[in-house]
């Protein structure tokens, strides 16, 4: 019983980063229609830099803070070169996430980097895991009242609804894009500076967060972050019970088929939708 609350609660705080990746691109998709696969490089950069703001005698805090606002900064600087069709806009962050490869090659080099996080153990368990769910819970309910209490929020969800009645009454849909950028940027970083003290990072360590991110991020149709959250937590405690009771090997076969899996089922909903009407 001790194993499977120790595995729980780790899998608890791997899928809250899961489900953070998961929440930027749901920020992103549900303004601008825009899939962004450079979503993992946010949490790549912002780990990277977080590692070198460290070394260089920048307290903690500090470090992760400006961590997150230069990967806030990184989506905006992606939003700005989205443009066109939403197919268009996804090859371009596709080429983006590659290009990210390059500069993190030459700013950090191919080896794993890491620092240290919140020490000590709870029931088992790193303690800096529930650190990263006790962040994770906050972060989401502050969303929550962020896009339905705010004028802001409203705005952005206006967007998303129906854009061209946006424009009519006067918002600017190409600054709110650009917005929705900038908080998945900064939602990509925060779990890169949350789960590397627990998981090394690489400059390819985006496609396990990309393809975890997604997988949480598709339960909620990409439009819907409290069901990211909830399929970044499932999918967490899946992998973490199936590395403990059987192999870490297939941990991102989980993802993949729990994606396959949800995409089957909505897509047999649409036709019998179809059908019916």
């Amino acid at each position: 019983m001790s194993d499977l609350l120790a595995y729980v609660l780790t899998g608890l705080g791997i899928g809250a980063g899961y489900a953070l990746v998961g929440s930027g691109l749901v920020a992103i998709y549900r303004v601008t229609g825009v899939v962004n696969f450079a979503q993992g490089a946010f949490a790549v950069v912002a780990a990277m830099l977080t590692s070198t703001l460290l070394a260089g005698g920048l307290p903690h805090g500090v470090a992760e803070l400006v961590a997150v606002a230069v990967a806030a900064l990184c989506g905006v600087l992606v939003g700005l070169l989205v443009t066109g069709s939403p197919g268009q806009s996804l090859i371009i962050t596709v080429g983006v996430g590659v290009f990210a490869y390059a500069v993190e090659i030459v700013l950090w080099g191919d080896q794993p980097r890491s620092f240290p996080g919140l020490g000590g153990v709870v029931a088992g368990v790193q303690a800096h895991y529930l650190l990263i769910l006790g962040v994770t819970v906050p972060v989401f309910a502050a969303m929550g009242l962020f896009f339905t209490r705010t004028d802001l929020g409203k705005a952005l969800t206006a967007c998303a609804s129906n854009p061209y009645a946006a424009r009519v009454v006067g918002i600017d849909v190409r600054r709110m894009g650009l917005l929705a950028f900038g908080l998945g940027g900064a939602l990509g970083g925060l779990a890169g500076v949350l789960t590397t003290p627990v998981q090394q990072v690489t400059f390819d360590s985006d496609v396990a967060l990309i393809v975890n991110g997604f997988a949480a991020a598709v339960l909620g149709g990409l439009r819907r972050p409290f069901v990211a959250l909830a399929g970044g937590l499932l999918l967490g405690v899946a992998q973490t019970l199936i590395a403990g009771y059987g192999g870490g090997a297939y941990q991102l076969e989980v993802a993949l088929l729990l994606m396959l899996a949800v995409m089957i089922v909505q897509a047999a909903r649409a036709g019998a939708v179809r059908e019916a009407t």
